[in-house]
């Protein structure tokens, strides 16, 4: 039984299939691929972070660097019309003192009166002055009467020496009293001149032709002799035609402004007119504080409608060969070392540079020295701004 039970054991075997053994190597290609794809995915991430972070770097950086606007000064033409401020003046503004002491007894023109040459303008009351003149006339005649004897009393011993009457002593004591009495009447007379002059000035004259402009007294105020004393000036006289104008005309156009140069006043007053005048004279030099060249201008006023304290714009038309520049006032920095300009190089860097300001127009200003026409200049510079810092160019602004 027992070996019909192996024969019959073999017989089921044998019909059965042998079991396959493992398929160690396609497990092996499927790890590796998974570790390929691992790591593509590993490098992929990293790669896109390391791009994310080169970004941002690069962003960054860029906005570390701050985008400006910029604008090219703009030059100014050779030829213009150059105008300044100024206050018309009198030709000739003269006050008029009294020369004796009195009251006054009456005066004859007031403010605004046109006046000639030698006109009177007021009397005044001298009844000291008129005393002591009669005095000195009384001394005048005393000693004129002294000489007279005098003079009779040296001939007299003249002649007496002649005949060997009297010492030669005597009659040299009677020549000197002679000599000392016209002494005397010369003086007592200088005396009477004197205050005859003094007199004279009871009455008040023009001394040039002119309008009165000023008169500082009235009838019975107390006049005091010279510029002195409660009631100096009597009156103001002052020349209006022709009417003077000085302005200070800036360095830069001094080389352009001559005797006989063409310039026209424009006054509030009168707008849409002007009146013409020319250039009578210069300093001949600048001021070193302000600057400047003194200029006087006159201008005909033969009608009198001009008149001294005015306000006045002066024109000039000049040929002005310096170099001249227009920038925007919000393109300039004002420091406690002076105003500086932020001038941006090709490279991107700042430069700021210190330039000289001319004349203001508001919203723009003159520039006369610092730049030049081919600068790029930053429009509203930080205060921030530092020499050498680099700038990123945004937009390029034009001139309004």
């Amino acid at each position: 039984m027992t070996q019909d039970v192996l024969i019959a054991m073999q017989k089921d075997s044998s019909s059965f299939e042998p079991l396959p053994r493992p398929r160690r190597k396609n497990g092996y290609l499927a790890l590796l691929v998974l570790l390929i794809l691992l790591a593509a995915g590993a490098a992929i991430g990293f790669s896109l972070r390391l791009g994310e972070r080169r970004a941002l770097a690069r962003e960054t950086a860029v906005l570390a660097v701050p985008s400006v606007t910029v604008i090219q000064p703009q030059r100014e033409p050779a030829q213009q019309e150059l105008t300044l401020p100024s206050t018309l003046q009198a030709f000739t503004e003269s006050p008029i003192y009294a020369r004796t002491n009195g009251y006054l007894a009456r005066w004859y023109k007031d403010i605004g009166s046109r006046v000639e040459r030698g006109q009177l303008l007021a009397d005044i009351d001298t009844p000291e002055v008129d005393q002591e003149l009669m005095q000195a006339r009384a001394a005048r005649d005393q000693a004129q009467a002294q000489l007279a004897l005098a003079k009779t009393s040296a001939e007299r011993w003249e002649t007496l020496r002649k005949m060997d009457a009297v010492a030669q002593q005597e009659t040299d004591e009677r020549a000197s009293s002679y000599t000392q009495d016209q002494a005397a009447l010369a003086s007592a007379t200088a005396n009477v001149r004197r205050l005859e002059q003094l007199e004279s000035f009871k009455h008040v004259y023009a001394p040039f032709s002119g309008v009165l402009i000023r008169r500082n007294t009235d009838i019975g105020a107390l006049i005091n002799a010279g510029n002195g004393g409660s009631n100096q000036e009597l009156f103001v006289l002052a020349q209006i035609d022709p009417i003077r104008v000085f302005v200070d005309v800036p360095e830069v156009y001094a080389a352009a402004i001559h005797s006989g140069l063409p310039a026209s006043l424009e006054l509030p007053a009168f707008p849409g007119q002007r009146f013409s005048g020319k250039v009578a004279r210069t300093a001949d030099a600048i001021d070193p504080e302000s600057r400047t060249l003194r200029t006087e201008i006159d201008v005909p006023n033969r009608d009198g409608r001009l008149f001294p304290g005015a306000y006045a714009q002066v024109h000039f038309g000049l040929n002005v060969s310096a170099l001249r520049l227009t920038v925007p006032v919000n393109g300039l920095l004002f420091r406690a070392e002076g105003p500086r300009a932020a001038v941006v190089d090709p490279s991107g860097h700042v430069h700021l540079k210190p330039v000289i300001i001319g004349r203001d127009y508001g919203t723009e200003v003159e520039i006369l020295g610092g730049l030049e026409p081919s600068d790029t200049l930053i429009l509203n510079p930080s205060d921030s701004l530092e020499e050498g810092q680099v700038v990123h160019i945004g937009n390029r602004a034009e001139h309004a």
